[in-house]
């Protein structure tokens, strides 16, 4: 006769069994344990011998299901599958899904990127803001989920969510990491297809109008080398804001720059390629007036580690936030910025008719690709030498306020 509910919640093992079995159709039967518990089994036949399938236990899996998974079991049976092997494939395959899971693959792809990638290494700093990123916005919405059933859809989901809070830029560059991790999981087999490719950012999220960094017109800056000359704060600060004036880099890489860096006989700075936005070697060569600063905050500092140290953690540099804080102490606030003086620099030397290759190479804006990186990044080096050294010049004459002459390249 077949179970019931009822049956199957008041079924007890008597206490002198080591266990009690209710039949209910088909080959499945309840078995009851004398503790209390209660297991769904299905008794069959394969190949001429006797075997059971676990199917689960009571009343997690109601009559029902114990009947319905039955008759599943029997359909595979029916096809000439062990369902027991069936089971066990079943259950590899979900351990299977479950170690690649979207933030396995993403750890996975971060430990080479951060060590491995075409370029060498990257820098501590970008590591670990890339790895915070990663915490903090990526893995929340897509880590649990097996990276080979992702959708676009939801890695749309996860970029509008870092917009919803304006960060738009953010939202680009979340969406660019996961395309990097879904193309890693297609090299290693986790999974078959990269979702992000298949909607493009600039369709489904919003877009940040470009601007240039804020910047003094030209005529301005006589003043503003005087007003830095004469800056009453941290003579550090005033330093540096000096020499990002003379060799217009990147503000991360004048704070980041080391000691080991210089050769100030040679009246050189080498900065490595980890350091630049494009991943190669860069020359800056100094002027006499760089040289002159330099040795001053060597007096001041010492000749090791970072040029400027943090004020509290001298093992890190300064924050990058520092030379925008003083230009807006100095009344600059909205009209100049560190990365402006790169913009005045390459707006004075187009005007005095410097070559603009040289011009965009001193910038280190020219793109290189990795076999001409090893060259390419001392090319025009005698040439850019004199127009480094001819630009702080020009801007001695700014500061002091005399009449200038045109300068040119000889």
């Amino acid at each position: 006769m077949p179970l019931t509910d009822v049956a199957c919640r008041n079924a007890k093992c008597p206490p002198d069994k080591a266990r009690a079995r209710l039949f209910d159709a088909g080959g499945l039967y309840l078995e009851v344990m004398p503790t209390g518990g209660k297991h769904w089994r299905w008794k069959y036949r394969m190949e001429g011998k006797e075997k059971r399938l676990a199917l689960g236990s009571y009343p997690a899996v109601t009559l029902v299901a114990a009947r319905a998974a039955r008759e599943k079991a029997r359909l595979v049976l029916k096809a000439g599958t062990d369902p027991v092997q069936s089971k066990k494939e079943e259950k590899q395959a979900r351990r299977d899904v479950m170690g690649n899971t979207f933030e396995a693959v993403a750890r996975a792809w971060y430990d080479h990127w951060a060590l491995h990638s075409v370029g060498g290494p990257k820098s501590p700093r970008h590591a670990e803001y890339t790895k915070r990123r990663l915490e903090a916005d990526i893995l929340p919405v897509l880590g649990a989920k097996p990276i080979s059933e992702i959708k676009a859809a939801q890695v749309l989901g996860m970029a509008k969510k870092i917009e919803e809070r304006g960060a738009l830029d953010l939202s680009r560059r979340a969406w660019q990491v996961c395309g990097q991790i879904f193309e890693y999981g297609i090299a290693h087999e986790k999974c078959e297809r990269n979702p992000a490719r298949d909607v493009k950012p600039g369709v489904a999220l919003k877009g940040r109008k470009k601007s240039n960094f804020a910047r003094v017109d030209a005529k301005e800056m006589p003043d503003l080398l005087r007003k830095i000359r004469s800056y009453p704060g941290s003579p550090y600060t005033r330093l540096a804001m000096e020499l990002m004036a003379l060799t217009f880099v990147r503000t991360g890489e004048l704070i980041a720059a080391h000691w080991d860096e210089f050769d100030l006989d040679a009246a050189e700075w080498r900065v490595p390629a980890e350091r630049m936005k494009m991943k190669t070697p860069h020359i800056v060569p100094l002027s006499t007036q760089a040289i002159d600063l330099l040795r001053s905050l060597h007096e001041l500092r010492g000749l090791s580690g970072l040029l400027f140290p943090g004020e509290r953690d001298h093992e890190k540099p300064m924050s990058n936030g520092t030379i925008l804080g003083a230009l807006k102490r100095m009344g600059y606030a909205g009209r100049m910025t560190g990365h402006g003086f790169r913009g005045v620099a390459s707006t004075i030397l187009h005007e005095h008719s410097f070559d603009h290759a040289h011009i965009e190479l001193q910038l280190a804006h020219m793109e290189r690709d990795a076999v001409s990186a090893a060259y390419n990044f001392a090319t025009y080096l005698p040439q850019r030498r004199k127009m480094m050294q001819a630009y702080a010049d020009h801007l001695d004459k700014l500061r002091q306020g005399a009449k200038i002459p045109s300068f040119e390249a000889a």
